[in-house]
């Protein structure tokens, strides 16, 4: 019996797109793009980014390695630890979208300081996350549904 080796599962790696002048990070993000494009609803791409947590003095002393887990095992306190930011793909009146087919590592926490960040800053907004272009289609109608509330 012959065995299979395994792919090394690594970071979520999409395929940057450019389309309209624009680089996306993935085809999900140029199709929503041409969604939203063709629905004639406004969107800025990657147009605003938000602080989620404040950067700091750390002023207390950390033994560790880097933070890829290389490097000497040494104090690597005393410093500035930078803010958190959040960038989402689309940013319209009234409503914040952000495609993710595969999350990497990183993005469920963030994800859940971004929701906290517009609990607590931002009524109004609706928030999407589409993983697949049935979805994307789906957020259209929806946003459409919300324009027609408003109009009428």
């Amino acid at each position: 019996m012959q065995m299979r080796k395994s792919k090394k599962k690594g970071p979520v790696q999409a395929n940057k797109i450019k389309y309209d002048g624009i680089n996306f990070a993935s085809g999900l993000e140029r199709y929503m793009y041409m969604a939203l494009k063709k629905a004639g609803i406004k969107a800025i791409y990657e147009g605003d980014v938000f602080t989620l947590i404040d950067g700091f003095d750390f002023t207390t002393e950390v033994y560790e390695r880097q933070s890829n887990g290389k490097g000497e095992f040494i104090n690597r306190g005393n410093k500035k630890i930078l803010p958190i930011k959040y960038t989402p793909d689309f940013v319209g009146q009234g409503f914040i979208i952000e495609c993710k087919g595969r999350s990497n590592e990183s993005f469920p926490m963030r994800w859940k300081l971004f929701k906290k960040y517009v609990e607590d800053n931002m009524s109004g907004i609706t928030l999407y996350k589409p993983q697949t272009k049935i979805e994307c289609d789906k957020v259209i109608s929806l946003i459409l549904e919300n324009n027609n509330k408003f109009k009428n």
